[in-house]
């Protein structure tokens, strides 16, 4: 293969792949100075210029000539008048030689795996422009077709028929794909495995939500809008804390859009997902209510140490303030930064009636209280109210534990 065949084959390969000319002549010099290297030990005294266009190759060795007796005969740079003049007969001392080396000096060997060697610095440079292509994209939507679908991860095909991976914890419980299916998500995260670029997408961030919301409500997308907060249960319920600076601008109203027309596009792509939009504030107390809405709350006690907060509703909105699963509850202590205990509000004929579960502190122990309390169970009468298979869904207590706590409180009531 002469050098003519082996840029030309090359530079069509690079154009191939999108690779611009001087990154092209770049590979192509790189290449053929580790051919120099190997072969002559330096490149230091060669000149090698490219015309990828002709597939035109020159490679000089420059040496400055020596008498033979000379101690810097040995020198790389270097060559004894007797030799020179074997190459051209006038050469006088302390001239220079331009030698032309011919690709074909290197051997058959050399050339064909400085073919492999250029194949393959392209391959890597198509892989680091991948790279910083998606790096550049990460919290970005991005639309891909579904090409096939495995076990714990669905592989999509971006325009360019780069793979992406969308991992069975990044896509919504509900999500349902096919192959040839266009999927929408965000850049979630790039890293190098192995020299190969990973692109992971992701439709549960909360970030996707924000780029959604960005793309249906033109004020959060021109800034007159600000998502101060999201926190997401993915395809059940998520809480969206919006804020706007201008007056005359409705935040919560805006991100509905009228109708509900804005925000029904972003819960038809989150496969129905629950979305609560309220206003954010600094007000701790209005703040806590809003965010756990619908519930109507009666008081609030803060405790900034502990950064937890007690709330106080009557009983009839103690499930909702706590939400199907423990969703809304959850949510809406992620959303003010603090723990969210919620307890009822019972009236002077009730509280003769019942007991607090705080009094039942020898015989169940602390931590059971607390996660009873979590789900707004704060009396004994308000746990009896519900069934094994209630507490069971609602707390993460065993069965066992369950049916002691229904053991001790029922004995209370007998006494």
């Amino acid at each position: 293969m002469d050098a003519k065949v082996l840029i030309e084959s090359f530079a069509e390969f690079a154009r191939s792949k999108n690779v611009d000319r001087p990154t092209m002549i770049r590979i192509l010099e790189d290449v053929f100075r580790a051919m120099i290297r190997k072969k002559y030990e330096t490149d230091e005294n060669f000149d090698v210029t490219i015309n990828a266009d002709k597939g035109d190759l020159e490679i000089l060795r420059i040496r400055e000539i020596v008498d033979d007796n000379s101690e810097d005969i040995w020198d790389f740079d270097k060559i004894s008048v007797t030799d020179a003049r074997k190459i051209e007969p006038d050469f006088e001392v302390g001239e220079e030689v331009y030698e032309k080396i011919e690709l074909e000096d290197f051997g058959r060997r050399a050339v064909m795996m400085a073919r492999q060697t250029l194949i393959q610095k392209i391959k890597d440079l198509e892989k680091d422009l991948l790279f910083n292509q998606y790096e550049e994209l990460v919290g970005e939507i991005i639309s891909a077709e579904v090409y096939q679908i495995l076990g714990r991860e669905v592989l999509l095909m971006d325009g360019d028929g780069n793979e992406l991976i969308l991992p069975k914890g990044e896509q919504i419980p509900k999500d349902r794909f096919r192959k040839g299916d266009s999927a929408r998500a965000i850049v979630h995260k790039v890293e190098m495995v192995n020299g190969n670029p990973r692109i992971i997408l992701s439709r549960t961030s909360p970030i996707f939500l924000e780029r959604l919301f960005e793309n249906e409500v033109p004020e959060v997308f021109d800034g007159l809008i600000t998502i101060k907060k999201i926190v997401r249960e993915p395809g059940e319920r998520a809480k969206v804390a919006v804020e706007s600076y201008d007056d005359r601008i409705d935040p919560v109203g805006a991100c509905v859009g009228m109708k509900g027309s804005r925000i029904h596009a972003v819960v038809r792509e989150l496969q129905n997902e629950n979305i609560d939009v309220i206003n954010y504030t600094e007000n701790l107390d209005l703040y806590v209510s809003r965010a756990l809405s619908p519930a109507k709350v009666i008081s609030i006690q803060p405790d900034h140490e502990k950064k937890r907060i007690s709330v106080y509703m009557k009983p009839d909105q103690v499930s909702m303030a706590i939400g199907k699963g423990g969703f809304n509850i959850r949510l809406a202590s992620r959303l003010v930064g603090y723990e969210i205990d919620v307890f009822r509000e019972l009236n002077e004929i009730e509280d003769e009636e019942d007991v607090v579960l705080d009094e039942f502190g020898d015989e169940i122990e602390d931590w059971v209280i607390d996660e009873l309390k979590k789900t707004g169970l704060d009396t004994a009468k308000s746990v009896l109210s519900l069934t094994k298979e209630d507490l069971l869904r609602r707390t993460e207590l065993e069965e066992e534990t369950i049916d002691e706590i229904f053991r001790i409180l029922k004995q209370e009531f007998e006494q």
